[in-house]
């Protein structure tokens, strides 16, 4: 009776795993794209459409100063860019990826529907100053309008942008022979759709927003987001859904703690002793798993066997864990000061984008005669680039790099990164150079103590900087993000894709410290950034200030890149495959035993 209720039991869990299998090969895929990049794409349309310009309303509508609404912006930016560890842990530990994006967005939309409210009712904006000359300021209840809205949307993309690329990524194979066998990149093809919705964006958004009101403006990105959330929930039944395997962070730490309470035992000889659990990993760690290293050695300790019952099937994790969990551990250690890299090129970049949209105002914006391009819709340019470099990069410079290499990516990751720190460095000194001759035409006119004048000279030379930015971030961006999820353990991939947007955060904080210092300590009479008169000031000593910033970060990457060990990952196709032939043997035997109870 016993061994037919074994063979049963066997028979039972075998048509699990093969219905189980069916259901997963019917689900993910790349018919489930449309339905989560339509909601990337309107939810990216409706952040660019309402980010773009946005310098533009604190200034114009709200009459805040240059510095104090750039201060906002970066700020803002800061904190959308570190709600997004929230929505990681969040994603990881317990609701999953789809409920996290299906709520997030929500909150978001939240957000633009009141920042629109705002926008459309008059006693909700200060009295319009036109001439840019001692205006009345937003009261404190009208900027906290602002805040809350800018709050609802900082948490709602906390929720949005550490999960949508690794739950696109769910949908496909992404080992490392998935990924070697298809034609296309993920990482370049998400970054080539959003630079599609960000330059709708900042033709369409921002045309209407300077021609037609900032009802219209800020209501058509709250329609975009309502339509995100729709496409998204629609494709619900074609999703494959990972399970959240409890907090990545609480793994982080019982490795640290088991390491301290073992701290005065000695490490073995021998690795191959160290405690090691598959059925205990095995769902973390369905990609393969990580091999032992010799890098910070003294976490090991944690893997040691001390006690004959470490042994069982579910041992005290806050006592002894498996070296997979310590090598993930390990993975996010040697990843940081790679991952640190990015926060001072943030901090460069991070009011650039608002004191160029105020250059460019100053600029002959006209491409006829009674037709001339919104300010903030110049970036157009640096979207085109970056669009047009990533087709160029995947299909002409990887199959040529490919050649010399041998590498399926043509190059590493680092090295992509790097290109990218150089060209940014290139594109900040020609901004400085572009401002420099901006100040000469307009004294050549005798416009330098006109702020609202529009000086001779086409707004086009702008051109070269943004399109430099587009080549960097084609390089820069998306060598970065892939760095981060091809690096980090596959169970923490929506927090290392939080990592690369606390990159963001982190840069835009000290970028506000950068620019308030420099504003209040450059002196009045000849400051470096004045609130109102662009013109008198000395903004290209300041983008030579943040080339100088760069320069020195380009030499703590190189430092970083020589010395970075890769994650060594174990190749699970055999392990597959002694898996399946001993379920093959099992449901042979169970066969053949139940042939012979028939008989």
């Amino acid at each position: 009776m016993e061994i037919e209720k074994r063979i049963k039991s066997s028979e039972e869990m075998v048509e699990k795993e093969e219905l189980d299998n069916k259901k997963q090969q019917r689900q993910g895929g790349i018919r489930t794209l449309p339905f989560i990049l339509a909601n990337e794409v309107c939810d990216r349309f409706a952040s660019a459409g309402f980010h773009g310009n946005l310098i533009s309303y604190l200034t114009q509508e709200l009459n805040m100063p240059l510095v104090a609404a750039s201060n906002t912006l970066t700020n803002f930016g800061g904190t959308s860019s570190f709600t997004p560890l929230i929505g990681a842990l969040i994603a990881d530990s317990f609701a999953g990826r789809f409920w996290t994006i299906s709520v997030a967005s929500i909150i978001y939309e939240l957000g633009l529907i009141s920042i629109t409210i705002s926008a459309i009712l008059p006693h909700l904006r200060p009295p319009p100053c036109p001439t840019q000359l001692n205006c009345q300021e937003a009261s404190s209840s009208q900027l906290w309008i602002l805040y809350s809205s800018l709050l609802l949307t900082s948490l709602g993309s906390g929720g949005i942008r550490p999960c949508v690329v690794p739950f696109s990524a769910d949908q496909f194979d992404m080992t490392k022979n998935g990924v070697k066998t298809r034609k296309w990149n993920l990482f370049n093809w998400y970054f080539f759709i959003m630079g599609f919705a960000s330059l709708s964006a900042l033709t369409i958004v921002v045309y209407i927003q300077d021609n037609m009101g900032w009802g219209w403006g800020l209501g058509i990105p709250s329609i975009a987001m309502l339509i995100s959330i729709i496409a998204f929930v629609l494709g619900s039944p074609l999703y494959k859904h990972v399970k959240p395997e409890g907090s990545p962070l609480v793994r982080l730490a019982q490795v640290v703690v088991a390491a301290l309470k073992k701290r005065k035992e000695a490490l073995p000889d021998d690795s191959k002793v160290l405690y090691q659990n598959w059925e205990l990993d095995a769902s973390i760690s369905v990609e393969g798993k990580l091999l032992h290293t010799d890098q910070y050695k003294w976490l090991d300790k944690a893997a040691i066997i001390t006690e004959p019952y470490d042994q069982i099937a579910s041992p005290n994790l806050w006592k002894i864990t498996t070296v997979h969990r310590v090598e993930e551990l390990k993975s996010i250690i040697r990843m940081l000061p790679i991952w640190a890299s990015g926060i001072l090129l943030i901090t460069s970049s991070s009011h650039l984008h608002s004191f160029v949209i105020t250059q460019a105002r100053t600029m002959d914006r006209h491409l006829s005669h009674s037709f001339q391009i919104s300010p903030a819709s110049m970036s157009i340019f640096s979207v085109l680039t970056m669009m047009t470099g990533v087709m160029l990069y995947e299909r002409l410079f990887v199959p040529f790099a490919r050649r010399f290499t041998g590498n399926p990516s043509g190059i590493t990751c680092l090295q992509r990164m790097g290109i990218g720190f150089i060209l940014n460095i290139v594109a900040t000194i020609v901004s400085a150079l572009v401002e420099i001759k901006r100040k000469e035409v307009a004294a050549k006119y005798n416009l330098l103590d006109d702020p609202k004048a529009i000086i001779p000279i086409s707004v086009f030379w702008l051109v070269p900087q943004y399109c430099l930015h587009g080549v960097a971030e084609v390089f820069m961006s998306v060598g970065h993000l892939e760095f981060l999820f091809d690096q980090s353990p596959e169970s923490m991939r929506s927090t290392a894709t939080a990592l690369y947007c606390i990159t963001t955060a982190i840069g835009n904080y000290i970028g506000t410290l950068l620019v308030s210092l420099v504003h209040e300590y450059t002196g009045k009479e000849r400051n470096w950034l004045p609130d109102r008169n662009l013109n008198r000031g000395k903004l290209d000593y300041y983008y030579f200030l943040v080339s100088g910033i760069q320069v020195i970060n380009l030499i703590y990457f190189v430092i970083c890149a020589w010395f970075y060990t890769y994650k060594p990952l174990e190749n699970i196709i055999e392990r597959n495959k002694e898996e399946d032939l001993e379920q093959a043997n099992e449901k042979k035997l169970s066969a053949n035993l139940n042939g012979k109870g028939e008989e």
